[in-house]
């Protein structure tokens, strides 16, 4: 059985996504990048995601008002940056708070910069230079219970992993066919990066580490499985001593997740967490708050279907014993789904609606009658 993750946009005055939930002093504070958009083709390079600022929100709890703090860091804030600062995360040691995004540096090449505050809603300053050897994006960081820290990150297509596969960065051929020069069929999909840092929260403790991602019978998932194989969207969770690795798969707009025994991995593959939402991409991230666990995630109806205009969600988990996830359907119930069509529909055409939701005629009329 699947479980309902419908829920309504957190916000509704400025659009928001990849959102990074995380529980600091008792208070569950939010880091989502913010999309502003523009008229860039969805070519695969991720151009038509534009964003270049950050903003902070928070809530006491899980029913209460959502604060937005403002902005935190701005691109102009960051020396080596020209654009596109994507999904953030941010952790906290030695009495500070650092936040980890990824942006294009002068020369078009996605680097991880490092931000630091005294407190968790920021501002945020940045350090002069990216972290040295990481790269791509969608940089995730977890301190497991032993205080070691840990980043996870990388990104296909637009993100660019495909072309650091020798360790340097090759241009490659242009964004006509996205993924061309990555593993194609039979071959092993490109696996996620990870590193331990260093006490300093600024570097890495050696070079990253490959992070495997196993099907059920030990193999590594396969470029062609894309239902499965990694895509971006790096994030890790703790249940009971295992550690739960979670990742959109992209292209096919699943959020996956695979079980391991340690933060290195390998992570054998279990299942969907969250099944694809309106609009393209699919991220998240997982976080226990007052005893029960959450995901937060977000779609594109606030903006009509705009795939690069998006709304932070979330919804209450469903995790047994051991450890497996019930997988969430975004607009299950034909209330859930008529509610999200009227959304969409503030900023869209019927048709578009229809299409986007495969309505049949029954809910295309009583979805008329709400208009």
């Amino acid at each position: 059985m699947k479980k309902s993750a419908f829920n309504t946009p957190l916000v509704d005055h400025m659009y928001t996504a990849d959102p990074a939930a995380k529980v600091y002093n008792g208070k569950l504070y939010i880091y989502p990048s913010h999309d502003l958009g523009n008229d860039n083709p969805d070519d695969g390079s991720g151009d038509h995601f534009w964003m270049e600022d950050y903003h902070v929100f928070s809530m006491d709890d899980i029913d209460a008002p959502v604060i937005d703090h403002g902005q935190v860091i701005h691109l102009d804030d960051v020396p080596w940056a020209k654009g596109q600062m994507w999904d953030n995360d941010v952790a906290t040691k030695n009495g500070k708070y650092y936040m980890y995004f990824p942006a294009k540096d002068k020369d078009g090449i996605f680097r991880i910069g490092v931000a630091i505050s005294d407190k968790p809603e920021g501002p945020f300053i940045p350090e002069e230079k990216p972290m040295e050897g990481a790269y791509s994006i969608d940089p995730h960081v977890f301190i497991d219970d032993d205080g070691k820290t840990y980043m996870y990150y990388g990104g296909l297509w637009g993100g660019q992993m495909e072309k650091w596969q020798t360790g340097v960065y090759v241009q490659g051929p242009p964004f006509t066919q996205p993924g061309i020069d990555g593993p194609q069929g039979d071959e092993p999909a490109l696996l996620p990066y990870m590193a331990e840092l260093n006490d300093d929260m600024v570097s890495m403790k050696g070079e990253p580490h490959r992070i495997k991602i196993l099907d059920e019978n030990g193999e590594l998932l396969k470029a062609s499985d894309t239902e499965r194989r990694f895509f971006e969207a790096s994030w890790l969770h703790k249940f009971n001593g295992k550690y739960y690795f979670s990742y959109s798969t992209g292209d096919t707009h699943n959020l996956c997740y695979a079980e391991g025994d340690n933060p290195f991995g390998p992570f054998t593959y279990k299942g969907v967490l969250l099944e694809p939402v309106i609009g393209w991409t699919n991220h998240h991230s997982v976080v226990e708050w007052a005893g029960k666990w959450y995901l937060f995630y977000h779609d594109s109806t606030i903006s009509g279907g705009h795939t690069q205009l998006r709304g932070m969600k979330f919804t209450e988990m469903e995790i047994a014993e051991d450890g497996t996830i019930t997988t969430m359907v975004p607009y299950q119930t034909e209330e859930e789904i008529l509610s999200a069509a009227s959304l969409m529909l503030k900023k869209s055409d019927l048709e578009t609606v229809t299409a986007a939701f495969n309505l049949e005629e029954e809910l295309v009329e009583k979805l008329k009658l709400k208009m």
